[in-house]
């Protein structure tokens, strides 16, 4: 596989938001007090994987104190951790969101989500139906082992980087840098942007 570079140039699958979707969700805003940008990355190669992935932006949308802002183009990437071949590609996704919801309370709603969807945690880097990673909060840093900020592996993996890099170009990892050099620095070899599929803005 051969890494390519997106500098200079921009990703014809990524589409901007239609300013009306966006007056929506900037509205919506008003009933959240002082909220926190949180990135959360979302993967599944079990079952109906894209809608699988929507229903948890659809479910993380629902949940009281928190407003979903971007959601990232769909990219389908081989497991991560495993033998070639022995699992079922990933669909992967990145969204932005916006929350009142402390880490820790965020971090069991994520929970909560992956049991609604029957994610089975057999073994790690295991097939699954659903995963829900916050990948960072604000700018927090933490070494808490229940919820470590950023995420740990955050910033060698592409499948990360590449959907959080076009929904937010300029974004930062904390204690890492911007996400473009590290997307630069790693390559995105094995995963793949699948314009053929869409997952939506919950409305």
């Amino acid at each position: 596989m051969t890494a390519f570079s997106t500098e200079g140039q921009s990703d014809p699958t990524v589409q901007p938001v239609p300013a009306s979707v966006v007056e929506q969700v900037d509205a919506a805003d008003v009933t959240l007090s002082n909220p926190k940008p949180a990135v959360i990355s979302l993967g599944s190669n079990l079952g109906n994987r894209l809608e699988t992935l929507q229903g948890a932006i659809d479910a993380l949308e629902d949940t009281p104190g928190l407003r979903v802002k971007a959601v990232s183009p769909v990219y389908e990437t081989e497991p991560w951790g495993v033998a070639p071949g022995s699992q079922p590609s990933y669909f992967n996704a990145v969204i932005i969101v916006k929350t009142t919801l402390p880490p820790s309370s965020l971090l069991e709603r994520g929970q909560a989500i992956e049991e609604a969807f029957d994610r089975v945690r057999e073994e790690r880097w295991g097939p699954r139906t659903i995963d829900v990673d916050i990948v960072a909060y604000a700018d927090v840093v933490s070494d808490d082992p229940a919820l470590t900020l950023p995420h740990p592996r955050a910033h060698e993996r592409a499948f990360v980087l590449a959907p959080w890099h076009d929904i937010d170009p300029e974004a930062q990892l904390p204690g890492h840098g911007p996400v473009a050099e590290l997307l630069g620095t790693i390559g995105r070899g094995g995963v793949h942007p699948r314009a053929d599929l869409e997952l939506r803005l919950p409305e």
